[in-house]
C-alpha cells in the first residue's frame, strides 16, 4: 500500500510538468516586408513562444528570428514557409529532447550543489547560507526583501571588511527564469572571487578597494518554476485580479521609458511591461536597495541568455548615452578579454541598435540613476541550443565570462567618479 501511495504521489508531481515532444524551435530570416507580416500573423493565430526577439512587434527584416512553435502547428508553419520561400532552419527538431539532454547526469550527486550543474532554487538557498559564512572577512549577506511568492531575496556582498564605505559593483543573474545559464555565472563569480582572492592580483585589489553586491537569482519565484512545472517560463509568478494571465517581464517593469516600446500592456504577453513601474515586488526590492546604496554603486552589471552580446544603453531610445564612446570602449575591451579564451565572439553596442528598442530595462534604469558603467551580458550561444545551453558549457561560459567582467571591474575600480 504504501509504495502505491508513493507512486500516486510521483505521478501527482509529475502531472503538474509542462512537455514539450515534437515542439521545434525554428530559425527564420526575413529579408522583406511580406515576410515580416507572415511572422506577426503567425504569432497572432497560434500560440508561439518567441526566443529572439522577445515578441512579435519586435521584428522586422534582416534579423534572424527565433521562435518555438507547438507540436500541432508546427505543420502549418512549414508549409507557409514553403509557401513565402523565407530561408529557415531547424535550431532544435524536438524541444523536449534537447530538455532532456541539457542535463548531464554523468557525475556529482544529485543532491549536491555544483558550480558546473543548473542548481534549483533550493540548491542555491542552501549555497548561499553555507558561502555567506565560509569567509566572514570577505562575504556577508543581507536580505533585501521577499518575492511575491514570499522567498527571500539576498544579496551577497564581497569584499575585504573595511570600516569606511567602499565604492561598489552590483551584479545580478536570473531576471528570466528560463535563463539558466545566468544565475549559474553569478555562482560561479561568487566562487572565484573567494578562491582566487590572496592569489589573482586583479580580484585582490578589486575586493581590497571596492565590494562586489551579487544577487545570485533576481526572479527566483520564475525559476523554481521552470525547475518544476515549465523549463520554457520567463516572466515573474505575481497575479492581479482581473486577470487569469499570471506574472510580468521584469526587464520591462524599470522605471526607464516604461512601456513607450519594445514592450507590451497584455498580462499574457511574455514581454508584458506590469501595471505600473517596479509593479513586481522583485524589481521594486533590487531599485531600493540600488537606490539607497546609489552614491556607492559605480557598475551595474546584469547577466542574461542567449545571443553572445554585450549591451549598454540604451534600449528605450534610439538616442546615444551622454558616456557612449566611452561605454564603448570598455564593452569592446571586455569582449576582446572574453573571446581571448575560447575564441567565442561577442557583438557590443547600445541596446536599441545593436538589437532592438525595449523599454523598462534595468540597465538603462541604472544608468538614468548616475550608474554609469552599466551593462546587459548575453551570454552563450548564438541560437544552436538557445536557453537551452548543456551543462558541460557551464565552465567555459562562466570562464570566459568571468575575463570580461574582471576586465569592467579594473577600469571602473581605475576610473571611479
Amino acid at each position: 500500500m504504501k509504495v502505491l501511495v508513493f507512486f500516486g504521489l510521483v505521478a501527482f508531481a509529475l502531472a503538474d510538468v509542462t512537455r514539450f515532444e515534437g515542439e521545434k524551435v525554428f530559425r527564420l530570416k526575413p529579408v522583406v516586408d511580406e515576410h515580416v507580416a507572415l511572422i506577426k500573423e503567425v504569432a497572432s493565430s497560434m500560440e508561439v513562444d518567441f526566443w529572439s526577439p522577445e515578441s512579435a512587434e519586435l521584428v522586422t527584416i534582416d534579423i534572424d528570428v527565433d521562435i518555438h512553435v507547438p507540436a500541432a502547428h508546427t505543420d502549418m508553419v512549414y508549409t507557409m514557409l514553403q509557401q513565402s520561400d523565407m530561408e529557415h532552419e531547424i535550431l532544435i527538431e524536438d524541444l523536449q529532447a534537447t530538455i532532456d539532454a541539457q542535463v548531464d547526469n554523468m557525475e556529482a550527486s544529485p543532491r549536491a550543489h555544483s558550480y558546473t550543474k543548473y542548481n534549483s532554487w533550493d540548491k542555491v538557498q542552501a549555497w548561499i547560507s553555507s558561502i555567506s559564512s565560509s569567509n566572514p572577512q570577505l562575504i556577508s549577506k543581507q536580505m533585501i526583501g521577499h518575492t511575491f511568492e514570499g522567498r527571500p531575496m539576498t544579496v551577497l556582498k564581497i569584499g575585504k571588511k573595511s570600516s569606511s564605505t567602499k565604492p561598489a559593483i552590483f551584479l545580478d543573474c536570473g531576471i528570466h527564469a528560463r535563463e539558466w545559464i545566468s544565475p549559474a555565472f553569478c555562482q560561479w563569480f561568487v566562487k572565484e572571487a573567494l578562491s582566487t582572492y590572496g592569489s589573482d592580483s586583479q580580484m585582490t585589489s578589486l575586493l581590497n578597494q571596492m565590494d562586489v553586491f551579487v544577487l545570485p537569482i533576481f526572479n527566483i519565484d520564475g525559476y523554481d518554476y521552470t525547475h518544476k512545472s515549465n523549463r520554457m517560463w520567463r516572466k515573474t509568478r505575481s497575479r492581479k485580479s482581473g486577470s487569469s494571465c499570471i506574472g510580468t517581464d521584469p526587464n520591462r517593469n524599470f522605471d526607464a521609458g516604461w512601456c513607450t516600446i519594445g514592450a507590451s500592456n497584455n498580462p499574457c504577453s511574455d514581454t508584458f511591461c506590469g501595471h505600473k513601474p517596479e509593479s513586481e515586488i522583485e524589481v521594486k526590492n533590487v531599485a531600493d536597495f540600488i537606490r539607497r546604496n546609489k552614491s556607492t554603486i559605480k557598475a551595474y552589471l546584469t547577466i542574461h541568455s542567449y545571443s553572445q552580446l554585450l549591451l549598454f544603453p540604451y534600449s528605450y531610445t534610439y538616442q546615444l548615452a551622454a558616456d557612449h564612446s566611452e561605454l564603448l570602449k570598455v564593452a569592446e575591451g571586455a569582449s576582446a578579454a572574453l573571446r581571448s579564451l575560447y575564441g567565442t565572439r561577442y557583438t557590443s553596442g547600445p541596446g536599441a541598435d545593436t538589437i532592438y528598442p525595449a523599454a523598462g530595462g534595468s540597465d538603462d534604469w541604472a544608468y538614468d540613476l548616475g550608474v554609469k558603467y552599466s551593462y546587459t551580458f548575453e551570454l552563450r550561444d548564438t541560437g544552436r541550443y538557445g536557453f537551452l545551453l548543456p551543462e558541460s558549457q557551464i565552465k567555459p561560459t562562466c570562464e570566459e565570462t568571468m575575463l570580461a567582467v574582471k576586465y569592467i571591474a579594473a577600469y571602473v575600480q581605475k576610473n571611479l567618479y
